[in-house]
């Protein structure tokens, strides 16, 4: 009975994660870039943290490549984008290594992998996140997105199984989404993009109803689906560092 309740507790734990709106667990880790405080030396701009299975491993390969592809991308936005194995230093240098060597993808060839990956070989952080997940396996990290602002605080979270690779355009449309709900106090609907309408926040009486219903600078297609427009330049202008 005692070895069965503390499976449970293993398998709990295993899965807890923080949740939208939480701190953003704390943790030192080594990485290929030295030694990192998470979040604190990151406190001012945003940070994508995400994990992936293994080294030498085809999906993560193909993932590793995009990111660091597109990291001078992210870092315009005021992000900073963080790797996490379960595998140690070594394979990490020697898997980046061979990555800007030898692995050619998508028109992609001698990337350089600039970015921190951290040796999580304990699984220390990679339980702190949830990224173990016992259904996919006991001993991988899924791949697993957190967004983290510049308060260190999460403010979303994506989860894909271990065979999917992520979609980049997503994780950078999302990045300028909350940032423009954040700058702006406006809400992103399905499939936004900057320079595409925002949605206003439902009113919260029914006399602010009633003028929205004739506010020039709004379309009310009802009283609580209010969009405007926001220009494409204000929006990458305000959040884009030259």
């Amino acid at each position: 009975m005692e070895a069965t309740q503390l499976e449970e507790t293993q398998i709990q734990e295993s899965f807890s994660m923080p949740k939208i709106g939480d701190k953003a667990p704390e943790f030192t880790a080594i990485t290929t870039q030295g030694e990192i405080n998470f979040p604190s030396d990151y406190k001012g701009e945003w940070s994508i943290l995400f994990s992936h299975p293994a080294d030498f491993t085809p999906v993560c390969t193909s993932e590793f490549m995009t990111f660091a592809h597109l990291e001078e991308k992210f870092k315009k936005a005021n992000c900073n984008l963080i790797g996490l194995s379960i595998d140690g230093l070594y394979s990490h240098i020697a898997w980046l290594r061979t990555i800007k060597e030898k692995i050619k993808f998508n028109g992609m060839e001698n990337i350089e992998v600039k970015f921190p990956l951290i040796e999580d070989i304990s699984m220390n952080v990679a339980k702190k996140y949830g990224m173990i997940q016992p259904g996919e396996s006991k001993t991988q990290a899924v791949r697993a997105v957190f967004f983290v602002d510049p308060e260190g605080i999460v403010r979303a979270l994506i989860y894909y199984p271990l065979s999917l690779g992520r979609n980049f355009d997503e994780l950078y449309r999302a990045l300028i989404a909350m940032q423009t709900s954040d700058k702006f106090n406006v809400a992103t609907p399905a499939d936004w993009n900057p320079g595409d309408d925002v949605i206003v926040s439902p009113a919260g009486s029914c006399g602010v109803a009633s003028e929205r219903m004739t506010a020039e600078e709004l379309e009310c297609e009802d009283w609580f689906f209010c969009t405007k427009k926001l220009d494409k330049d204000l929006v990458l202008n305000d959040i884009l560092k030259k």
